[in-house]
């Protein structure tokens, strides 16, 4: 399964820019999840469990696999968000979108 994935910026940043961001990000994440073919149905999974549970469940009453996810899901995400602006970046600045 293959994905796009686009880099939505308030910030001014060439187009050179944007694309670093990106590919930095895109091989941070598939490195966390452990391949590329990873990336599509963990983040299907996790978007219909923050649509179920909401954003900040309660882990306690989730069930096991749908913990493991979110949990591998965001953890991930904070890696590649690292890897694309670095450790002390506010969190506001920029979002990545997918693409299905």
């Amino acid at each position: 399964m293959s994905y796009t994935l686009t880099l939505n910026t308030f910030e001014d940043a060439s187009k050179a820019e944007r694309h670093a961001a990106e590919q930095r990000f895109r091989h941070a994440l598939e490195a966390s999840l452990g391949s590329a073919s990873l990336v599509l149905p963990t983040y299907k999974a996790y978007l219909q469990i923050v649509g179920t549970y909401g954003e900040a469940p309660d882990l306690d009453t989730l069930p096991s696999a749908a913990c493991e996810v979110l949990e591998q899901w965001q953890a991930a995400e904070n890696a590649a968000m690292t890897a694309a602006f670095g450790p002390h970046r506010y969190m506001g600045e920029a979002r990545f979108e997918f693409g299905l």
